[in-house]
């Protein structure tokens, strides 16, 4: 039953259910009954308790209300984004609260920006305000401090990466199968300095995209340069500067794979700068807006985002109905989506140079 914290007699406070009743002419129990939709009171007197709610502007306590209900739900769950910013959090962030929407359940969400410290302060307030599971893409690198909401049974699922420390149902890409075929990609178009692009490698998605590309690499026989490997790019900003460094330094690559979609929009931006667009072939892990519209159109690696979520939001509904059992990883497929991009071959910089050598 929806109950509320009184006014306390102090005029200008709350407005109660027993200041509903006083005002409707009508007992607390009819205003109770109104409150929570039950259908054993007359059409009149719910008449005169929603005209009495909407004169006084009364809404019930939820979260005391929660304290009361028998499983002590809260109807809520927490969802720990890198960044609701990013393309790819979002849509995540939009299929889960697409699947917590068809429950009555609301969604809390909140970024991370990389930072391990911000994780635990979001897990801690979530948890404090009662949510009854909580989803999230980690950044730490241990989530063992979670170990006590798990003892009363508040259930946790990451999603994107793994977590370390604690036993929870995961959510991931196949990044390493993906990255590997975007780099094969990039070779069977006659490439050889691919140079690979990503973020920092203390974070499993860019080390296990990075493992990808080296894993293609050495399956065509092609000995890495570590000259081409540049990692730590968290912006597009520091992509674009980066890629601008790689080709303004002695024999730059004829291919790109980066490996975050800020770091491939860092990277087509430079590229444009460049003039070098249409004879650097580029392949990106993950889409992202406007993708297919440039010219050429970007090559990708596209993870879904909404399918992860989706997952992601149905282990922990299992969790949070009662489901038992060991901690389960869910693996979504990528999908290399040809554009045009990734499509160059050598042969067109090539051609580029030696314009540029006749000029």
């Amino acid at each position: 039953m929806p109950v509320e914290r009184t006014s306390g007699g102090r005029r200008g406070g709350r407005p109660t259910m027993n200041d509903v009743a006083r005002a409707a002419r009508v007992s607390l129990k009819t205003v109770s009954r109104v409150v929570n939709g039950e259908d054993n009171v007359s059409p009149v007197l719910v008449a005169q308790v929603r005209s009495a709610i909407e004169l006084l502007n009364y809404s019930p306590d939820i979260g005391a209300s929660n304290l009361r209900r028998g499983d002590r739900r809260t109807e809520t769950i927490g969802l720990l984004l890198e960044d609701v910013g990013n393309p790819f959090s979002s849509a995540l962030h939009r299929a889960v609260e697409d699947e917590a929407r068809t429950r009555g359940v609301q969604v809390l969400t909140g970024s991370l920006d990389d930072d391990p410290r911000r994780e635990r302060e979001l897990a801690r307030a979530f948890t404090m305000r009662r949510a009854d599971g909580l989803i999230i893409v980690p950044v730490g690198p241990d989530q063992s401090y979670l170990a006590t909401e798990l003892r009363v049974d508040t259930p946790v699922v990451f999603v994107d990466r793994p977590g370390q420390g604690i036993p929870a149902d995961t959510v991931l890409a196949t990044n390493v199968i993906g990255a590997t075929e975007a780099t094969r990609h990039l070779i069977a178009h006659g490439h050889r300095r691919i140079a690979c692009l990503g973020d920092h490698l203390r974070i499993s998605t860019a080390r296990h995209r990075h493992d990808g590309y080296l894993a293609a690499l050495r399956e065509a026989g092609v000995t890495p340069d570590p000259a081409l490997t540049v990692s730590g790019l968290h912006t597009a900003a520091l992509a674009e500067s980066k890629v601008m460094e790689l080709f303004h330094r002695p024999g730059p690559p004829t291919a790109l794979f980066t490996s975050q979609n800020l770091v491939t929009i860092g990277a087509v931006r430079a590229l444009r700068r460049l003039g070098l667009h249409r004879s650097v072939a580029l392949v990106g892990f993950d889409d992202f807006p406007l993708a297919d519209l440039v010219e050429p159109a970007i090559t990708v690696v596209a993870q879904d985002p909404a399918m992860m979520g989706r997952t992601a939001a149905q282990a922990l509904f299992r969790r949070i109905d009662g489901g038992t059992g060991p901690a389960a990883e869910h693996w979504i497929p990528t999908t290399l989506i040809r554009r045009g991009s990734g499509e160059l071959t050598p042969a067109a910089r090539l051609l580029d140079d030696r314009l540029a050598d006749s000029l």
